[in-house]
């Protein structure tokens, strides 16, 4: 059957219809592929935010299992080096206290010569036409301070509550200072000068000083009296030479 359309402008309302309906259709596939974007960049987004946690939850791990490990470790040694730390500890307060009282010995055996070789230097350099009145030390007297009484350690309260090596025992023994004091007459105030400084060529003075010296009259005479201070030293002990001291017996 053959259709006629007599109405004019019929096939061109159906061609713009075509037309407006080919629009929309164009319209909704351009805003589904927008949208199909929109999905995939958050598609993307979520998948690198997973892996970029993913790692640096690997990787957090790996450095707490890394220090886990170094922490036991440490302890481990520190538990090692303790016992060790006190093994030392105790090692060295025995060999300090025994160096101390070698210490204390050799001191005291050097010290029982002080006044003979004080006798001994002081007639030596006694010039002629000198002697001496008076020969005594001054200051403290020897022996004042016991070396032997282990010395205490000062508390150190800034260090309270505070794990620190105990304190080193002292084994240097601390000995008196001997200062000894003279008094002379001489007929020549040259052999005074004299006398002073043969005195401090002897290895066992040093500081010689003059207190006093005046004129005085001795059974009728002039003479010059004098009061020297001297400080005794204890030279090295490669210096001084010891001899036996042999007695016949008849």
């Amino acid at each position: 059957m053959i259709e006629i359309n007599l109405l004019p402008g019929a096939g061109k309302k159906r061609a713009a219809r075509r037309k407006a309906v080919d629009f929309g259709a164009m319209a909704a596939g351009m805003s589904g592929r927008l949208r199909d974007k929109f999905l995939i960049a958050a598609v993307v987004g979520v998948v690198i935010s997973v892996g970029a946690t993913a790692v640096l939850y690997m990787t957090q791990t790996s450095k707490d299992a890394a220090l886990t490990e170094r922490t036991d470790v440490a302890v481990r040694d520190s538990a090692r080096y303790a016992t060790f730390l006190k093994d030392r500890y105790r090692a060295e307060a025995a060999r300090d206290t025994l160096l101390r009282q070698v210490n204390i010995i050799k001191s005291l055996d050097e010290d029982r010569f002080v006044w003979p070789h004080v006798l001994d230097e002081i007639s030596r350099a006694l010039p002629q036409y000198t002697w001496l009145t008076v020969l005594a030390f001054s200051g403290a007297p020897q022996g004042a301070s016991n070396v032997v009484i282990t010395p205490k350690a000062p508390v150190d309260t800034s260090t309270a509550g505070k794990k620190r090596p105990p304190k080193r025992l002292d084994t240097v023994v601390p000995k008196d200072v001997i200062t000894v004091a003279l008094s002379g007459r001489t007929v020549d105030i040259q052999a005074m000068t004299r006398f002073m400084k043969d005195l401090e060529a002897s290895p066992f003075f040093t500081n010689i000083q003059i207190d006093k010296s005046e004129i005085a009259v001795d059974q009728g005479k002039e003479v010059t009296q004098f009061q020297l201070k001297l400080a005794y030293t204890r030279p090295d002990t490669s210096l001084l030479r010891r001899l036996p001291l042999s007695i016949s017996v008849r």
